[in-house]
């Protein structure tokens, strides 16, 4: 595997000029940015090269970009550039996991000496992944779910809490919020990594076979077994079984998982034979279950037994800060794909990106990022104004005035940093590159109080 992609992030387009081009005479494919945040879109936890990005630079600083990429993985090599006043705080980042730092003014044979170490460690690193792939474990963590909002970076402290218990775990989420991504997840980051993962869509199975799909049949047990069969919950015996939309399974099957869920134990269609099995379960729902059991469309005693451990996964529209990141990393894996030129993104159509509703959440943002590398028309996005909600499929053609729109984005924006910071005035000023006079100033402007977000620690 040849490893030699650098991600360069500098403001001063002298620095990031010089050394980008010393680097390409090397042979590195250099990729220049001058703001921190477009340099996450490029970074997944298979990335195969480095990062090298200046501290101080306005909005998102190199520390900050530091500690999202390490977010993403935690094992991408970053080099500090740092001025002569800011040793210190290059030093207090190497303990916290950078890879090196060097000063500037900058040495060309220098740098070129600290990304060659680093790509040997990037390299060494993602050779020992792909034996473990081949070995069985495929390369898939908490790390591949995307974004730094408050929702998400619980999430993947959560699946890394509950990866390695036994607990049967119920997921719920809204269509497209990516409830088998963590299920997925759960099951390669726990000691049944290699063994079976088994997704079944009870949604997506007549009500006909599903029992014969999930507990196996024996040979004459109906009309067309013509041989015996091993069923889902049978094949993922020491593994996990995923059962997405859980709310579709029927009634009297819901009796036969519960008795599962409760002993371990399968009957195949026609056996008297009980066979005991070892599998991790873990059903999702995009639905209110409990509202679902008031309704006698799912059964009480069920939802009880699966709803010990719940994981709720946030819509999109509760982690709008995560879209301008989730849509660049849609477009380049889009290009990459398909060999094309990464496009520029515009802030008009970021802004845009950020004023729509998402019912279709996360598959949805994908799919307008799809639609926009093959050139298509974005549609109109739709009002901030949340008491007018577009029908399904629909979008509504009227645009906000545009200060209303960055007025809009700017709250929302300081809402969520106070809150990620809970009220702490100093790193919400660092996160966001504002003096702190400023930011003062803004939180007065749309009544932001300091104590409301101190309370929510």
């Amino acid at each position: 595997m040849l490893i030699n992609s650098v991600l360069f992030v500098d403001d001063e387009d002298i620095i990031l000029d010089t050394l980008s081009d010393d680097l390409r005479n090397h042979g590195y494919d250099v990729t220049a940015l001058k703001r921190g945040i477009d340099a996450l879109s490029f970074v997944t936890a298979d990335w195969p090269g480095v990062l090298v990005t200046d501290i101080k630079m306005p909005g998102m600083d190199g520390l900050t970009l530091m500690q999202r990429v390490n977010e993403i993985d935690p094992d991408i090599p970053v080099i500090l550039i740092t001025g002569h006043g800011d040793v210190p705080l290059a030093v207090e980042a190497m303990r916290n996991g950078a890879f090196d730092f060097i000063e500037k003014p900058c040495s060309p044979p220098a740098l070129l000496d600290r990304v060659k170490s680093a790509i040997k460690k990037r390299q060494f690193t993602l050779e020992n992944r792909k034996l473990n792939s081949q070995k069985g474990i495929p390369p898939i963590s908490a790390n591949e779910i995307l974004g730094a909002s408050p929702p998400v970076l619980w999430l993947r402290k959560a699946i890394r809490n509950l990866a390695n218990s036994d607990a049967d775990i119920l997921v719920c989420g809204e269509t497209g919020t990516g409830k088998e991504l963590v299920a997925r997840c759960l099951h390669f980051e726990s000691k049944r990594k290699n063994k079976k993962f088994v997704a079944v869509n009870c949604g997506a199975l007549p009500e006909s076979i599903i029992e014969s799909e999930l507990f196996g049949h024996e040979e004459g047990a109906f009309t067309g077994a013509n041989k015996k069969r091993i069923g889902k919950f049978e094949y993922a015996h020491e593994g996990t079984i995923f059962l997405d939309e859980i709310e579709s399974m029927p009634l009297q099957l819901q009796v036969k998982l519960l008795r599962v869920l409760q002993e371990r134990t399968i009957e195949r269609l026609g056996s008297n034979d009980i066979l005991p099995i070892n599998v991790r379960i873990i059903a999702a729902t995009k639905i209110d279950l409990k509202k679902a059991c008031e309704e006698n469309l799912f059964r009480e005693d069920l939802f009880y037994r699966l709803n010990v451990v719940t994981m709720f996964l946030a819509p999109l529209r509760e982690r709008m800060e995560d879209i301008p990141l989730l849509f660049r990393y849609f477009v380049n894996e889009m290009c990459r794909q398909q060999h094309l030129e990464v496009p520029e993104l515009q802030d008009e159509l970021v802004q845009s990106l950020m004023s729509r509703e998402w019912a279709g959440n996360i598959r949805e943002l994908k799919n307008e990022a799809e639609r926009f590398v093959i050139g298509a028309k974005l549609p109109a996005p739709a009002p901030l104004d949340h008491l007018s909600h577009p029908q399904p499929g629909e979008y509504q053609e009227k645009f906000l005035p545009l200060t209303h729109q960055i007025s809009s984005f700017e709250k929302n924006l300081l809402k969520q940093e106070l809150t990620r910071h809970k009220g702490n005035i100093k790193t919400t000023c660092h996160s966001l590159g504002l003096p702190r006079q400023t930011l003062y100033d803004k939180m007065s402007k749309y009544g932001l109080k300091r104590k409301d977000f101190i309370s929510r620690s």
